[in-house]
């Protein structure tokens, strides 16, 4: 069902006492300026998915915005909020080819004022499919029959984050149906948002291993960028 799973943003909207990840404090960024910086050295290029992928159109999110579900449910891009530093995501994807349809990923970095404001993100995620089952990513293109999970630090096999939330679904344009995953991971201020769109021809291994992939390049990217310890 919808809302599955606990985590420390789900229970209290606090930090967890516990966390694979310190940063050093001089690298935290605290300007919007630092923010972007960090966002764009982390956020992935295409290349960095695979061999194969490319840019897609648009390539980039616009620079001073953040995507934000409306009451109508649908996804907007809106100013940056308060305790928002920055917000950068990247989409690429893989052209169709060979009879195999064209698969879509994003990665995305958004570097919050303060852990507070990054943990609250994490619980806004998880909420969401309980408010939106469905929701409205563009004109003719929907994500329908969500349900979510949080998992935290030290809980299931969480031992890489200070939190996670997985939100899985279909994505339909017209009536081509595929299946949507959506990871989002927090580390500190930081979060990081990583999507994959199955099409004609791919697996859901091949996608779980395409998302995987993505997180783990990006957490090993934040923990060299602001100089943790695990």
């Amino acid at each position: 069902m919808p809302g599955v799973g606990t985590s420390a943003s789900s229970s209290a909207g606090l930090t967890a006492s516990a966390s694979p990840f310190r940063a050093d404090p001089a690298k935290v960024p605290g300007t919007r300026s630092q923010a972007a910086r960090l966002a764009s050295d982390v956020v992935l290029e295409p290349h960095e998915w695979g061999g194969d992928f490319t840019r897609q159109n648009p390539a980039t999110s616009p620079p001073g915005t953040v995507a934000v579900l409306d009451d109508q449910c649908r996804w907007q891009r809106r100013t940056l909020p308060t305790g928002v530093l920055a917000s950068m995501t990247r989409y690429s994807e893989i052209p169709a080819t060979g009879g195999k349809g064209t698969l879509k990923v994003s990665a995305g970095v958004t570097v919050h004022a303060t852990v507070r404001d990054a943990d609250q993100l994490l619980a806004t995620t998880l909420e969401e499919p309980l408010r939106c089952r469905e929701q409205q990513v563009r004109a003719g293109e929907r994500i329908t029959g969500l349900m979510s999970a949080g998992t935290s630090y030290g809980s299931g096999r969480n031992t890489y984050a200070d939190d996670q939330v997985v939100e899985l679904g279909s994505h339909v344009t017209g009536r081509t149906r595929q299946t949507y995953h959506w990871y989002v991971t927090r580390l500190g201020t930081v979060t990081m948002a990583v999507s994959v769109r199955g099409a004609k021809g791919y697996s859901d291994d091949e996608l779980n291993r395409y998302a995987s992939r993505a997180q783990v390049s990006m957490i090993n990217s934040v923990e060299f960028e602001l100089g943790g310890d695990r």
